[in-house]
């Protein structure tokens, strides 16, 4: 089964954060668990999660057993994995595969014990092990290394000694394999310029022979990938007369169950331990029309939407990177050391937070610049813009993933993240309220006085630290160490050990 145990981990955070984070994600995935000869089910709710706090590991033993069944408890219809649904296509859904899933632990009882996952389920859970054991020490500890890349320390992050604990687990252990069939432009190819740039960077990195992560044995790998790419399935075979979304669902899933008649791994955990890879809007929907890539799989999508069914626990948020000619030199950029605008905004109206911004904001205040677009008469760029700014105002559109982020902290300009139900990349590892700061949409009238109350002092703190996470979320070819292609798959690490497959 599922438990809660890293990805909720990597932090110590003030209790309304950590209610917060456990409200959208302790009671979401864990429906897949594959049992032994013995199981009455091949599924359940999960078991408690970790408390990445000593002292909270106290209270676990004496706390109830979760329930074993799926089927009688009402749970937020907004999250995916539930048994009830508001929608009654995603409930019937629902109840068909809680059908096959009853058939499926019928098949399985009595079947002989798959030796290669027992053996990675063991590796993982010594992992899980000295994961925890970091949690105890963390407090007080020094590095587990004089490394001399970097040392994970400071404020920017949750908790730094666990994160480096987990880290250096997985550069030695982790294994993924990629499947080898299909052909590009669908398959393992990736657009590597604009805003679905992350696709390309990561398709490229991880199947690259270079790969320190790749194994060419399946029976190896910790995870798999699923290299489709939403958007070339789009750009080469979506007609944009006859809107024919399905187009995704026949592909996806002539493509599964390709690999699921090849191959065991899929069927052995219903695709648990897969993973696909998209920063297409439609990428949640592509999943869709395979219902066990939908509930079980790891999705790691930009578009980390919870009110689109996103789970923090068993899906990955990936930030949108826009590389306008997918030139990876010279990203981050210092920018003035004396910046004279306060707040900044350029982008086009795109849903309704923007509308908002401008409606307040658009030609308002000297201080805090909005426009919906750099005018031709300014003496300065875009990005010359962002790097004579203290803050750069980073909206969700009609998705809530913005390349703002990114391209503000490159700038060492402070984000200000003005979303709703956006699940931000790394939050597992990175404490974004330590160097961004976040404004509701209610709160954006206000906005002048929100940044005024932080100060000169506190401005300074915050973009000393924007400069310190610049690291994570800067591209690399080759990477390097706790880059962006690095913090992508430790993100995918955490979901892999969180997920328990017993065989």
């Amino acid at each position: 089964m599922r438990g809660g145990v890293v990805v909720e981990g990597l932090c110590r955070v003030a209790k309304s954060q950590c209610i917060q984070i456990l409200a959208f994600t302790s009671l979401a995935i864990a429906f897949l668990a594959l049992f032994t000869n013995t199981s009455t089910s091949l599924f359940s709710l999960p078991s408690l999660p970790w408390a990445w706090n000593p002292s909270s590991f106290s209270s676990l033993s004496s706390a109830p057993p979760p329930p074993t069944t799926t089927t009688t408890t009402k749970k937020n219809p907004n999250m995916a994995l539930y048994p009830i649904f508001t929608n009654p296509k995603m409930q019937k859904a629902v109840e068909k595969l809680a059908k096959e899933l009853d058939e499926e632990t019928m098949i399985r009882r009595g079947i002989e014990r798959d030796q290669n996952m027992v053996k990675i389920e063991a590796d993982l859970a010594t992992a899980r092990a000295l994961i925890k054991d970091a949690i105890f020490k963390s407090r007080d500890s020094p590095p587990l290394a004089q490394d001399a890349d970097y040392i994970p320390r400071g404020q920017i992050y949750r908790n730094s000694y666990v994160f480096q604990r987990s880290y250096m687990l997985m550069e030695k252990m982790m294994k993924i394999y990629v499947y080898e069939e299909g052909e590009p432009p669908l398959f393992h190819y990736g657009p590597t310029k604009n805003i679905y740039s992350t696709e390309g960077i990561f398709v490229g990195l991880i199947e690259s022979n270079n790969s320190q992560f790749k194994t060419h044995d399946p029976n190896q790998a910790h995870l798999y990938f699923l290299p489709f790419s939403v958007v070339m399935i789009l750009q080469h075979l979506f007609d944009p007369a006859e809107r024919d979304k399905a187009v995704l669902g026949r592909v996806i899933g002539d493509y599964i169950a390709t690999l699921s008649s090849k191959y065991p791994y899929w069927n052995r955990s219903l695709g648990a331990d897969h993973f696909m890879l998209s920063c297409h809007d439609w990428g949640p929907r592509a999943t869709w029309y395979m219902h066990h890539l939908y509930f079980t799989s790891i999705r790691a999508l930009c578009n980390a939407n919870t009110s689109e069914f996103f789970n923090p626990r068993k899906d990955v948020s990936f930030p949108e990177i826009n590389l306008p000619l997918g030139d990876i030199s010279g990203l981050t950029m210092p920018g003035s050391p004396n910046r004279t605008v306060l707040a900044f905004f350029a982008g086009r109206l795109h849903g309704k937070i923007r509308k908002s911004i401008f409606e307040h904001w658009k030609d308002k205040d000297k201080d805090i610049i909005v426009w919906e677009e750099v005018p031709k008469e300014s003496k300065f760029s875009y990005k010359e813009m962002m790097g004579r700014s203290k803050y750069c105002i980073c909206p969700s559109g009609f998705e809530v993933a913005s390349p703002r982020i990114v391209e503000a902290i490159y700038a060492e300009c402070v984000p200000v993240l003005v979303s709703e139900n956006y699940v931000l990349p790394f939050s597992d590892v990175l404490d974004w309220d330590k160097f961004s700061i976040r404004v509701t949409v209610a709160e954006l009238p206000e906005l002048k006085r929100i940044l005024a109350a932080v100060g000169d002092d506190g401005y300074v703190v915050l973009r000393r630290r924007v400069r310190e996470v610049q690291r994570h979320f800067v591209v690399n070819d080759p990477p390097r160490r706790y880059d962006v292609f690095n913090m992508m798959l430790h993100s995918l690490w955490l979901r892999r050990l969180n997920l328990r497959i017993n065989v």
